[in-house]
């Protein structure tokens, strides 16, 4: 069906290649995201629920224990007043406090599972309400029960709840006690709350959601449990006591419970010491987990099936405009320039086929361009040498008239045509080649020596250099003519007297700074900064045409823009440019520029 030499084959076979390679590692990990999620939800369930029935276990405790505190902290029961029920009045109290008992067990809510509420003394008068039924003994019966004396010293701030056996007639179920001593009496006095085990029975049956779960005592014992089977029993005590001996308040533990990979969720409370034990068969999930397998293949054969359908559009959209570039490249190569519009579209391919079009349209005129360029490289060769020998023939003439003026003696002319011819040496070589300070102010002295000519007794120029090593230091050439060339137009001509120019040059923390100093007019602060930024080449008669922007500019090039020129002045009174460079020194033997006075 396909050949694999047409890209289009190729791409269809890539294509599928990718989106079998994407859809399986999409399943996959679809599959182990969601298997871990549903497990993940489980575990949280599964917490949420234990602390839930814990939740509902404190509460009923507290109750439980208010009760308790109701009898045992507070003055309502006298029971001098109801002594052993002999007169009518003590009958009357008693009915009365045995009244307030039942309103007590009534307002928490769990009445039906007090077994018995009854407040006593050593010497029998009791105070008695509950479900089961009473006699005149239960008091004694309370007080020589074996463990009496360890329930009635547990504190009630953390009061561990066990399993007794049941004390009262007619009763088999064994019950949980509570037992508090009631404070202020002159007599031993307490107050013992009786509760069935059928309260924690009861709450498991409310919120049964099919798992199984213990409720056990700080010390063991059952007190409720749901789906427990028989054969689960040897191992649950296990669990029990392992996780009563790690001495934590909750957790989950995950491994083969019962045979079957599972999850045991956790929680002791604090106060009563009661533990809560539930433990999810993860067996349990495996309908959800075959659902999201069905979920996943599904997803992965819709992924195949869409892919194919796109990669063969793709291709197909890819291959067209191809096929059109290629037939275009075809024709060029056959010597056929004829531009082809429909190649040219929107996209990268249509990109390219403009390109060709372009190039060739212009295929013609590089050829004919490439013949005019023959014709004219033997015309340029020679106007190189042209451009070669007139700097020479002006050196020259510049020489004849300087020997003409020294056979006349006049000294002026000598001066000013060889300095004149210094300079237009320098400047035919370019701006940017390094020389030393001496060689810069060579140039310097050049220039000034024409200027003084024009500017008679105008201005005068002093060099102050702290060290004479530093006239071996490279710089920028062609660096302070055009500072000292702003001074002479910009700050002494306007101000219409003579002044000085002084040239300061030393080094600090490993830089050069050459500092150029006049003392004319000065310039107003708002036009220091547009000197710097307007890089125009300056205009007139002045005999640089680079002005400072040139020169800042050159030197920011040269060594980066930590560099260059910085502008003080005050109007009226002096303007001060420092230049600031890199310290360099030129290497013994090095060339860095033949002075105006040398040999042509």
């Amino acid at each position: 069906m396909f050949h694999i030499r047409t890209i289009k084959a190729r791409l269809q076979w890539y294509n599928l290649c990718i989106i079998c390679i994407i859809a399986v590692i999409f399943s996959i990990s679809s599959y182990l995201t969601t298997s871990r999620k549903t497990v993940e939800v489980a575990e949280n369930s599964l917490n949420y629920h234990v602390e839930s029935i814990t939740y509902r276990y404190q509460m009923a405790y507290n109750e439980m224990l208010n009760i308790l505190l109701n009898c045992t902290e507070r003055d309502a029961f006298d029971l001098r007043q109801v002594g052993r029920m002999e007169t009518p009045s003590e009958r009357k109290n008693g009915l009365a406090y045995a009244k307030m008992a039942a309103n007590y067990c009534a307002v928490t809510g769990y009445g039906g599972y007090i077994k018995r509420l009854s407040i006593f003394d050593e010497n029998g008068c009791a105070v008695q309400t509950g479900t089961a039924l009473s006699s005149v003994d239960d008091w004694k019966r309370i007080l020589e029960a074996p463990w009496f004396s360890e329930e009635a010293s547990k504190e009630s701030g953390s009061y561990f709840l066990t399993l007794r056996e049941a004390l009262f007639y007619g009763e088999k179920e064994r019950m949980i006690p509570m037992i508090q001593p009631v404070s202020g009496r002159g007599k031993r006095q307490w107050a013992a709350l009786f509760i069935s085990p059928k309260l924690y029975q009861d709450e498991l049956v409310k919120n049964d959601n099919g798992s199984e779960i213990l409720v056990v005592t700080r010390d063991g014992e059952r007190i409720a449990s749901l789906h427990e089977e028989p054969e689960h029993r040897e191992e649950n005590d296990r669990l029990i006591r392992e996780i009563l001996a790690q001495g934590e308040s909750q957790g989950m533990l995950s491994g083969k419970v019962h045979g079957s990979s599972s999850r045991l969720a956790w929680q002791v409370q604090e106060k009563s010491g009661l533990l809560v034990m539930e433990i999810l068969d993860l067996s349990a999930l495996k309908g959800d987990r075959i659902l999201i397998l069905q979920t996943v293949v599904m997803i992965f054969v819709i992924c195949l099936v869409i892919g194919n359908l796109l990669s063969f559009l793709f291709s197909s959209q890819v291959q067209r405009p191809i096929n059109r570039l290629v037939r275009q490249i075809n024709r060029i190569a056959e010597g056929d320039f004829t531009q082809t519009p429909e190649i040219e579209s929107g996209d990268e391919i249509g990109t390219i086929g403009k390109v060709v079009n372009d190039m060739a349209g212009q295929i013609d005129q590089l050829m004919e361009q490439r013949l005019e360029d023959e014709k004219e490289k033997s015309s340029l060769e020679l106007k190189m040498l042209q451009a070669q020998i007139n700097p020479h023939f002006l050196y020259n003439t510049l020489d004849s008239i300087k020997w003409i003026a020294v056979i006349q003696k006049n000294s002026g002319i000598v001066k000013a045509v060889t300095a004149l011819s210094g300079l237009l040496k320098n400047m035919a070589k370019g701006f940017h080649e390094k020389v030393t300070v001496e060689k810069e102010l060579e140039f310097v002295n050049d220039y000034v020596t024409i200027e003084k000519l024009k500017y008679v007794e105008l201005f005068d120029v002093q060099i102050q250099m702290d060290d004479p090593g530093l006239s071996r230091a490279k710089i920028v050439k062609l660096t302070l003519q055009p500072l000292i060339e702003n001074a002479i137009f910009s700050g002494i001509e306007p101000s219409g007297k003579s002044g000085t120019i002084l040239i300061h040059i030393y080094e600090q923390d490993g830089l050069l700074y050459l500092v150029v100093r006049d003392d004319g007019v000065g310039i107003p602060p708002e036009r220091i900064q547009s000197l710097l930024e307007d890089t125009e080449k300056l205009k007139g008669d002045r005999m640089s045409s680079i002005g400072m922007a040139n020169v800042d500019r050159r030197i920011k090039l040269t060594y980066g823009e930590d560099y260059g020129l910085t502008i003080r002045s005050e109007v009226g009174a002096y303007t001060e440019i420092t230049v600031k460079v890199p310290l360099e020194y030129a290497e013994d033997g090095e060339d860095l520029y033949v002075s105006g006075n040398a040999g042509r």
